[in-house]
């Protein structure tokens, strides 16, 4: 009897234990986990929209007629973009910090960008946004076919098509910058 007793003691204490034990591991069986890739293109994403409405918003200030309706198009829909990414890691539990500055390369672009004036602010902002969509469209087509989230694997096949139209516009705009907005010197 004393046996017994002594064993159902163990057991009784040992219970919480052991339950709070296996309830951790539920957890993080049940838990999303983010690969590294899915971090890493999460984060250029980001970063690549905050780069896009911030030289968007430079556009506005001194860029040519057609790069400031471009401008305009650039934060409406990188900004749309950053409202997309956002619920769906929402919805799926997606646990990545998203970078509210720019890294130092996309803000070295930017400082190189927001040095320029008349023609070399043309000239300089178009090229940007040309390399920037190819990188874009590079970054969610490796994505759209090799991702871990069917919902973002989804969300980057649907968005596609508006990153190479913009890649488009761009590259467009090397014809229509040749002349500054009226007022703006050119150096």
């Amino acid at each position: 009897m004393k046996s017994t007793t002594i064993l159902l003691s163990c057991l009784l204490l040992a219970s919480p234990a052991l339950a709070d034990r296996a309830a951790a591991q539920t957890n993080a069986a049940t838990a999303p986990t983010v690969s590294p890739a899915t971090q890493q293109f999460i984060t250029r994403v980001a970063i690549s929209d905050l780069f896009e409405i911030a030289t968007a918003r430079l556009a506005l200030a001194r860029g040519t007629e057609a790069q400031k309706a471009f401008a305009n198009q650039m934060i409406e829909d990188h900004g749309k973009t950053s409202s997309e990414l956002r619920q769906i890691m929402v919805v799926r539990s997606v646990n990545v910090d998203l970078p509210s500055q720019l890294d130092s390369a996309h803000q070295a672009k930017y400082d190189r960008l927001n040095d320029a004036r008349g023609q070399d602010f043309a000239v300089l902002y178009t090229e940007q946004q040309v390399e920037a969509h190819k990188e874009a469209i590079a970054q969610f087509q490796r994505y759209a076919q090799a991702g871990d989230i069917p919902e973002l694997k989804e969300w980057t096949s649907k968005t596609l098509p508006a990153l190479k139209h913009h890649l488009e516009m761009a590259e467009a705009l090397g014809v229509k910058n040749a002349a500054p907005t009226s007022g703006q010197s050119t150096k």
